[in-house]
């Protein structure tokens, strides 16, 4: 056998060295694999060809767009093809292909690649099942036909045809009957027996043995036999057992003739396609369940949550969770894959025991995530206790390969969607309140909610435009004043980014990783105007700016500011770097925050909270201001603002952030805050406006 070719079509992606060594190794594994469970009439080396360029076909498929599942499925023919190919064989195809497609690089960087992939295996397991039915169909007929011949040669002659009719027919797998012209049964060999469970009478009308469902189709098929429509009738159908049940068959009925020519029984035989449909059943059941832990895949569930979701109750509705392993990834780097994989089985089992009570389904949608979709009733718990129940039992210890493990899960919720929801659509929602849930926190869920998915999208538009917008110059630099509480005197400057289309854009592009360079861009625009107001005499204040989470952690950070620093020629002491009280903990934040202090920069904290943990990080960093949040500022708690000598006594001074009336900033000065920003002292402004309005 001559290699298959690669088509040009087949070619792996840009970064193609290593997109093809991937390959090769997942098609060497599959072949490998499929190798140790077949037997094909194939070389390793013509296999590993072979498989190569199906699997090209396969990956080609997967970049084509919009995504087309028939290659799959011709590869699934393939295999069948091939000769030899079993359920082992098939088993062994849909596991490697299943896992290794998905963890190619090139797939890694698209979701929608993963319902391609889940939908491709599917497809693939279909043409196999179906190739295979053809073949097992093909040689059914083949033997028919043989066994139809010898019966009709065993009637040109008697005296030896009668001995080698009934040796074929006594060892042959299908069943086979001998019946009169009247319907009466004249003789069966063993296969029907074992088909029907039990030995039918000579004697015995044919027409008893057919399940009432299909009595119809059989008296038609006699009918056009009896007739000599054809050489011979073949019609599925079924057949009543000894315990009651129907046997599923194809009958193939023909007519025997005497030495005269003239029809004298019928000869019928009966193919048991018991196996056949319980082959296509354990396929289809593979295609829409996951390998590792038995449940449902996200493919089945999406099906399953589209019936849900028109049968619901009116009143209760239905509730879909979101479940992702909190730390999922530090024990698979740590303890291995294999633990991992039994930790997921453990869930898997324990998330069925929990919901085993209620109208459920439980499925693993990828990697650490699952997904419970629970038809509501009267006595249904609400999400909370439901969620707590979940983490209490996932959170007591259990053995995994002698490792004893407790784990947590974050969850997004949607409690009572619309029934006319596009599923895919719920799902969506589902996971968006699972990511928000899994910001800076862990065993948490969020419930969605439709007027914060709006916004989302409204922030995901923008976070899309805002390259452009910013190359464009609709992104620009605004100053408000930060005042003293009591004299209402100029205590220094916010420099900050300003775009009319959002007043997120600092968050924005802190999300969307554009944060980096625009924020280094604020730091040089603040400290050259800062230095060009100083030059001319018209002010020399404290010029602050706040970092987002990111810029925070940036180990480029301190070179950053240093190298802006160097080219305006700012005194470092003039500038005031706010972090987020957030990003204490990690590591790069504190070694940034310290290098920064020691080279002379102003060090504040943002969202401070007035709380004991808050204050401890005082004594132990180089502070020297913190800002308030404006959810607190509004509160105007007296527990929080009793606080406020302490931190004094530490050497900081305490800014209130969003103040917007008279009556706060007394408040706030009362309780001994030093500094304010807000609407009250004036909104961002450009620069040149800011100059005229402090004038």
């Amino acid at each position: 056998m001559t290699k298959p070719s690669r088509r040009p079509d087949a070619a792996p992606p840009a970064d193609t060295a290593a997109a093809a060594r991937a390959r090769e190794a997942l098609s060497r594994k599959w072949s490998y694999l499929l190798s140790s469970v077949v037997v094909v009439a194939l070389s390793r080396e013509e296999l590993d060809a072979e498989l190569g360029a199906q699997l090209d076909a396969l990956c080609a498929a997967l970049h084509r767009a919009p995504f087309d599942p028939a290659p799959f499925e011709a590869v699934g023919e393939r295999l069948v093809a091939l000769g030899h190919v079993n359920e082992p064989g098939l088993r062994r195809t849909v596991d490697v292909l299943g896992k290794g497609l998905l963890a190619l690089a090139e797939f890694r960087s698209h979701d929608q690649h993963t319902v391609h992939v889940v939908g491709g295996i599917g497809a693939l397991a279909c043409g196999f099942a179906a190739a295979r039915a053809r073949s097992i169909l093909d040689q059914q007929e083949s033997m028919q036909r043989s066994l139809l011949k010898a019966a009709h040669d065993a009637q040109r002659d008697q005296r030896q045809s009668e001995a080698k009719f009934e040796g074929i027919a006594s060892s042959s797998t299908n069943g086979v009957l001998i019946v009169g012209l009247d319907g009466r049964l004249a003789w069966s060999n063993e296969s029907i027996r074992a088909i029907i469970g039990r030995e039918p009478e000579p004697g015995t009308r044919l027409v008893e043995l057919i399940a009432p469902t299909s009595i119809v189709v059989f008296r038609e098929m006699m009918e056009r036999v009896l007739s000599e429509r054809g050489e011979f009738e073949r019609e599925p159908m079924q057949l009543v057992r000894g315990d009651g049940d129907f046997a599923k068959v194809t009958l193939t009925a023909s007519l025997l003739r005497d030495d005269d020519g003239k029809a004298s029984h019928v000869l019928v035989m009966a193919d048991d396609d018991t196996e056949l449909a319980l082959l296509q059943g354990e396929l289809r059941r593979q295609s829409l369940h996951d390998v590792l832990t038995g449940l449902p895949n996200r493919q089945f569930f999406t099906t399953h949550l589209e019936t849900v979701l028109r049968r619901a109750d009116p009143e209760f509705g239905v509730t879909i969770f979101h479940l992702d392993l909190d730390a999922f990834g530090l024990v698979c780097n740590s303890l291995g894959a294999r633990v991992g994989e039994h930790l997921l089985q453990h869930v898997a089992r324990r998330l069925q025991t929990l919901m085993s009570h209620e109208r459920a389904m439980v499925a693993r949608f990828d990697g650490d995530e699952f997904g419970i979709v629970v038809e509501n009733t009267a006595l249904t718990p609400d999400v909370a206790t439901t969620m707590a129940t979940i983490n209490a039992d996932l959170g007591e210890p259990t053995y995994v390969d002698d490792h004893g493990l407790a784990v947590s899960v974050s969850a997004g919720v949607v409690h009572k969607p619309a029934p006319d929801v596009d599923p895919v659509e719920l799902l969506r929602t589902a996971d968006m309140a699972l990511r928000q849930a899994k910001r800076d926190r862990r065993g948490q869920w969020e419930l969605f909610h439709t007027n914060e998915d709006a916004a989302g999208r409204r922030d995901a538009a923008l976070a899309v435009v805002m390259p452009g917008a910013w190359e464009q110059g609709d992104i620009g630099v605004a100053y408000r004043p930060v005042r003293e509480l009591a004299t209402g005197a100029l205590a220094g400057v916010e420099a900050l980014l300003h775009w009319e289309l959002s007043d997120r854009c600092a968050a924005l592009a802190d999300e969307s990783g554009l944060i980096l360079p625009m924020g280094e861009w604020l730091i040089r625009i603040a400290a050259g105007q800062a230095q060009w107001w100083r030059q001319r005499g018209e002010m020399d204040q404290q010029f602050g700016i706040r970092l987002t989470h990111h810029q925070s952690t940036d180990a480029d950070l301190v070179s950053r500011v240093a190298q802006v620093l160097e080219e305006t020629a700012m005194p470092a002491a003039r500038l005031t770097l706010t972090m987020p009280v957030g990003v204490l903990g990690v590591a790069d934040a504190a070694d940034n925050l310290g290098t920064l202090a020691d080279m002379g920069v102003r060090i504040a904290l943002d969202d401070f909270g007035l709380g004991p943990r808050d204050l401890a990080w005082l004594s132990e960093l180089p502070i020297v201001s913190v800002l308030v949040p404006t959810d607190l500022v509004k509160l105007q708690d007296p527990r929080s603002a009793a606080l406020i000598p302490a931190v004094h006594e530490l050497g900081v001074n305490l800014c209130v952030d969003g103040i917007e009336t008279a009556e706060q900033a007394a408040w706030w000065q009362e309780r001994g805050a030093d500094l304010a920003i807000g609407p009250l002292y004036g909104p961002p402004r450009d620069a040149g406006e800011f100059l005229r309005k402090l004038n």
